[in-house]
Formats: C-alpha cells, structure tokens, sequence
C-alpha cells in the first residue's frame, strides 16, 4: 500500500516502513524541529518557530503516550500553519469532540504519522467483529493511546462500527466507520441491559465482544429486529469507549 497525505509521504522519504521506526522526535528533527520538556502553566503542548527551524515545547509529566501525540500534534501545526502562534491546551490534542477545523486538522497529521495506513492497515486485520484485543495490540505496537489507536482503526477499517465514548453523564462522542450508516445514531444513554454499563460502573473488563439486541443501542423502530456486538474497555477519567459493531443488514 502506498502512502497518503503530506505526513505519511514524509515518513516514506525517510526511509520508515515498520511500526517500531516512528521515533517520533527523530522525526520532528528531521522537519527542523527540536523537542524539550518544559513546564508549562497554561497549555500542554506549544510550538515556535522562524523560517525552517522550530523548538516543541512539551509538558515533561505524564502519559509518554501522550507525550508522543502532543509533539505530532505541534509537528502538524509546523506543516499546516506555520507562522501562526500554538498554544494547545489538553482538550485540544487528541480530542474527538473538538469543533476547532485548526486542531483537528493538526490531529489528523498526528494520527497519520504515529500510524501511517501503509503501516497500520498491514497489522489491522479484518476479523469481525471489532475488538479491542486488536486494538490494544496495534497500540502496544504503535506507541499511541488506546483512544488515539481505536480512533484510526475506525477509521481505516472495512466493518461497520462505530466507536462511542460515554462517562458517568452519558455520551460524550461517536464517530463511524465509513461502512456504517448515518442512519444508525447511538443513544445518549447506555441502556441497562448493555454490557457496558456494568464496565462503566464497576470498572470491570470486557473479555470478548458480546451480542446484544441493537435497541440497546440504537432508539429506532426497528431496531429490535436487528443485533450487534459490543466491546467495551475503560480509558481516560470516567470515561470509557464501546465498539459497536453492526451486523450485515444494518450496513445499508
């Protein structure tokens, strides 16, 4: 598979073909860019630059996972909007709700550097339905959170999923497949037979993907006619994240 887009072309030029190569700030010096941890009071990632040359200043405490999106995140800046001030706060890296064009489009460059689909769409697989068993393989192979590596894998992948994020006050975010319908949209609330719900409460860990009625899911009239699987696993906070996979006729 070829690469696409600026970020996977340049990993390309720089002679990257495995997932163990993409070291990160050996990259961000290859664009003209050093990388230092910093104390920062405000934000958790920033970057300066003058002509060809720039320094990412990055938060020295926390996740190396994140740590590693936040310095693709300033490098996506450096390629898009260079010349332009960047202060990103937390809840502007990696963050899927977002309504920021500028932010998303610096993620997206991330995302497309810490998991090239040249690279990602080798390891991926097709098994249905969708896991986060693969999932937390390709982030242990990629070096990216399990957020940021479900995320992509939606996103590439050939089954009709969709990834949903839900904390104790319901739904914070959703993003489909490209082979799953818009007509299809997730409830706001996890139903109480969803197998989610108790991951959620107690904290517990979901095994396998489990089937389920697609009412739990989905308020449509004839959802109850209709299955799905459901995968669940903790993450940031409160927060935790469900594949829903959908069966084959709910893809149309």
């Amino acid at each position: 598979m070829k690469p696409v887009g600026p970020a996977e072309n340049f990993l390309y030029s720089l002679g990257i073909t495995h997932a163990h190569e993409i070291d990160i700030e050996a990259i961000a010096w290859a664009a003209g860019a050093r990388v230092r941890d910093g104390r920062l009071a405000s934000c958790e990632a920033r970057i300066i630059g003058f002509q060809d040359q720039a320094i990412i200043t990055v938060r020295g405490v926390g996740d190396w996972r994140r740590r590693r999106f936040s310095i693709a995140h300033e490098l996506g800046h450096w390629h898009y909007h260079r010349g332009r001030s960047s202060l990103c706060r937390p809840s502007e890296i990696g963050n899927p709700a977002s309504n920021n064009s500028v932010e998303r489009q610096a993620d997206n460059y991330a995302a497309d550097l810490l998991m090239p689909s040249y690279i990602f769409k080798e390891l991926m697989g097709h098994s249905s339905p969708c896991s986060f068993e693969i999932i937390d393989d390709l982030s242990e192979q990629f070096s990216t959170s399990r957020v940021a590596t479900a995320l992509r894998y939606v996103y590439l992948t050939q089954l009709p999923c969709i990834l949903i994020c839900h904390d104790a006050k319901g739904r914070r975010w959703f993003q489909r497949s490209r082979m799953a319908s818009d007509r299809w949209f997730p409830r706001s609330e996890l139903d109480a037979n969803s197998h989610a719900l108790e991951v959620l409460l107690k904290r517990t860990r979901q095994n396998r993907p489990l089937k389920i009625g697609a009412q739990a899911w989905f308020d449509r009239r004839d959802a109850e006619r209709h299955y799905v699987f459901e995968h669940s696993r903790a993450s940031f906070g409160d927060e935790i994240l469900t594949l829903v996979t959908l069966s084959s006729d709910m893809a149309a």
